[in-house]
């Protein structure tokens, strides 16, 4: 009976839940955040390219496949985009060990250097936003995020 029940109450959250979300994409997908991280870490970086190096870095060795799929964005206007970011020496291309018919892009230490760098000014933005929060509530959200985040990940496995 208790199962029914929080699934009723689950039901009543999702629309909340999904306006919340699309609120968080869409704040993070405005160019003047990433004109703003980009300013605040002093990196001299192509806007376009900023989520790439980043994802790249989070992420790889990522295929370029996958991170145009992560990205939302066109297969073919990621690969010219890795092409620069290789150019620039933030990432290195080389052939998957697992499909050697596939790129994949990992981060070089210059490139490293740059993510460091945004990873700092980062934390000085979001600190200020989480200023008046109490600390367990901070740990709570990030741990329903990620829990969140896994779930959406793996639908249909989550608990």
């Amino acid at each position: 009976m208790s199962r029914r029940v929080q699934n009723t109450h689950i039901k009543k959250q999702v629309r909340s839940l999904h306006e919340a979300l699309i609120d968080i994409v869409s704040v993070m997908n405005r160019r003047q955040g990433d004109d703003m991280m980009i300013r605040e870490a002093g990196i001299s970086l192509d806007r376009a390219l900023f989520p790439l190096l980043v994802g790249i870095e989070r992420r790889g060795p990522i295929g370029v496949v996958d991170l145009a799929d992560r990205m939302g964005r066109d297969y073919t206007t990621v690969s010219r985009q890795v092409a620069k970011l290789e150019n620039l020496g933030l990432i290195k291309r080389h052939a998957s060990e697992a499909d050697r018919r596939v790129s994949e892009a990992t981060i070089t230490p210059s490139g490293k250097a740059m993510t460091d760098a945004v990873d700092r000014a980062r934390e000085r933005i979001v600190g200020g936003m989480f200023a008046t929060w109490d600390d367990q509530d901070v740990e709570d959200l990030v741990r329903l995020m990620r829990k969140l985040a896994d779930a959406m990940m793996s639908p249909g496995e989550s608990a």
